[in-house]
């Protein structure tokens, strides 16, 4: 798995997705190898059966937007190939097409997904939200604390429609991003750690996608607590 600039995208301890992973990978009988790529670092994506890409404060994250862009098309090339990715706040934001800071700046993101990211005037969504995936029928719970508001485009769906909280953008009633295997959200807490399901989703469809042929039905059939 690589950790996209897991030693500057870490602002509300989203390290913690990868302690759910490792958790739910043992589980599972599977050896997961976790690897930093930050700054000035490739990103091979022929390496790479799973990405984590957390969120961080404007400052990191404006340095993370220009290092990205030199990993713009392998990162869209892995998306695209069904790589399955992780990518909370600022990550999430960073994979559209940009965002908005809270100074009024617009930020390039790579625009490997569809959406953008406004920002808001003097408010911040904040607190607990609960959503539910409408495909699944799975609810996730989780806590939410961001400026951005965004907003999806094309090919994506919402992770989940909100139940309680704000979501996206306080609108339309979504709150994160699917698109092909790249999962994308603002929830904190961290999310796989309160919501061993969607952890079980990413190894899974990492595995298929490695191992093809691989015979996962124990995998597969693993139980997941409610919480980690």
């Amino acid at each position: 798995m690589a950790h996209l600039y897991g030693d500057l995208m870490n602002t509300y301890g989203d390290v913690g997705n990868i302690l759910a992973l490792n958790y739910y990978a043992k589980q599972m009988d599977v050896h997961l190898n976790v690897q930093v790529v930050s700054l000035d670092q490739p990103f091979d994506a022929d390496q790479t059966d799973l990405a984590f890409f957390g969120g961080g404060q404007d400052f990191e994250q404006v340095i993370v937007s220009k290092d990205i862009q030199g990993k713009k098309q392998a990162l869209t090339d892995f998306i695209e190939d069904d790589g399955p990715v992780l990518a909370i706040c600022g990550g999430y934001q960073l994979l559209g097409h940009y965002y908005i800071d809270a100074k009024g700046d617009k930020i390039p993101g790579i625009g490997a997904m569809d959406h953008y990211t406004l920002a808001q005037d003097n408010n911040r969504f904040i607190g607990d939200i609960v959503i539910k995936n409408e495909e699944t029928g799975e609810t996730y719970h989780g806590f939410e604390n961001h400026q951005g508001r965004t907003f999806l485009g094309e090919g994506e769906r919402p992770l989940g429609n909100v139940l309680e909280g704000h979501g996206n953008n306080g609108d339309d009633q979504t709150e994160g991003a699917i698109y092909k295997n790249a999962f994308c959200s603002y929830f904190h807490g961290p999310i796989l750690t309160r919501n061993g399901n969607l952890a079980k989703r990413l190894l899974v469809a990492a595995l298929k996608r490695r191992y093809p042929d691989a015979d996962l039905a124990q995998q597969e059939a693993l139980p997941i607590a409610a919480t980690f």
